[in-house]
């Protein structure tokens, strides 16, 4: 071998290591990255007590609609709201037999947001109540939005804006969406505030979204880490208490704002969530299941009539036209499906395929799901919606 090869070669294998060496790091680098995608924000998994929404709802009456409002001599509490409108507006109408379909009763709803204030706006859903057909053109008049005690937070009034529509012929008719429930953007305004003081909070509670007693653990164990020993506990599955003043008189919002953005791992349940309705299937990968047998078959007979005529010749003196009967029967017993074994402790994704494998659809995989539950070899809970 020339020196000149010689030297050649040991270049190329000088290449390779390198390559090699930097493929590991990336590796190496890549590998926790996908560790901490698992990972959440207590923001994202937690609700602070007092932080919460409130929710209103009022009566209201929409005008400006083209004949598609509600019929005044079927929506009785429709006729009464325009009466009473018109005579706090001076015009008295009592008696008078009212015919217009450009009024409809409705339904107004919102939430009001935590810490909102007086003058700032919220959005809106405005519902028919009676008979109207489309809330499409309307104008929402003003209408008050009540909360839980009866008492007036908000305001509403606007254009509605509709995403549904109607259009009917003599023998066809043509719709999309729901015609009779709209939206007001920004369409309340505050008037009454929530009173809550979060300055003079000193300790608070964390309520899980998904109670868990291992992700309880969690929660408090990184706000210790956080604000120093003892600052937080698990009282329950559900909550962690925080005492907000070991922040050494640090300011109390910037303290919550630390804690929300704290990232832990969740620990969930083992469960299966079937939707029998739509044949839905969702299951958590801690599912196991214990060494088990399946099999899976369906008997299907197919009975198929295809009854023929037959005629005599063009020429025949005598003969007479007859249907003659053709019958088919098919008969499917699965019989090409084997017995199939899923080993134990195996993962969400080998039980999976093991299921596939049986060539079964949603329907009977339910089913096949329920027997494994029954025969005590599915670790897991089972949730039918």
């Amino acid at each position: 071998m020339s020196q000149r090869t010689e030297s050649a070669m040991r270049r190329t294998i000088h290449i390779l290591l390198s390559l090699a060496i930097v493929v590991a790091g990336v590796v190496g680098a890549v590998a926790p990255l996908d560790r901490a995608n698992a990972r959440s924000r207590i923001k994202d998994i937690v609700s602070f007590e007092g932080v919460r929404d409130n929710l209103l709802v009022g009566y209201g009456l929409v005008v400006g609609l083209q004949g598609t409002g509600d019929n005044l001599g079927n929506a009785v509490f429709t006729k009464e709201s325009v009466v009473g409108m018109l005579a706090r507006l001076g015009v008295n109408t009592r008696g008078a037999n009212l015919q217009t379909k450009n009024v409809a009763a409705v339904m107004v709803t919102g939430i009001l947001p935590p810490f909102a204030r007086q003058g700032s706006r919220v959005d809106v859903t405005v519902s028919a109540l009676g008979n109207a057909k489309s809330l499409l053109g309307g104008t929402l008049l003003v209408t008050p939005l009540i909360g839980a005690d009866g008492e007036v937070y908000a305001v509403s009034q606007g254009q509605i804006a509709v995403g549904g529509f109607e259009a009917a012929g003599q023998a066809e008719t043509l719709s999309k969406g729901v015609p009779t429930n709209g939206r007001i953007a920004s369409g309340a305004i505050v008037e009454r505030e929530v009173p809550f003081e979060l300055k003079s909070l000193k300790r608070v509670r964390l309520a899980l979204r998904n109670p868990d007693f291992t992700t309880a653990r969690r929660v408090a164990g990184a706000v210790n880490k956080k604000l120093g020993p003892g600052s937080a506990r698990a009282v329950d599955p559900g909550t962690v208490a925080v005492d907000l003043t070991a922040g050494g008189g640090r300011d109390l919002v910037a303290t919550i704002g630390e804690i929300e953005q704290l990232e832990v791992t969740p620990d969930l349940p083992a469960r299966v969530v079937i939707d029998e309705q739509t044949g839905i299937i969702v299951m958590g990968d801690k599912v196991r299941i214990s060494t088990v047998a399946i099999a899976q078959g369906n008997l299907t007979i197919r009975v198929t009539e295809t009854p023929q005529v037959s005629q005599p010749n063009a020429f025949a003196e005598n003969g007479e036209t007859t249907v003659v009967p053709r019958s088919a029967v098919e008969v499917e017993d699965d019989s090409d499906r084997r017995l199939a074994v899923v080993e134990s402790g195996v993962s969400l994704q080998d039980l999976v395929n093991g299921l596939n494998a049986l060539g079964i659809g949603p329907r009977d995989m339910i089913s096949i799901l329920q027997a494994i539950k029954a025969a005590g070899a599915l670790h897991a809970e089972i949730q039918v919606m």
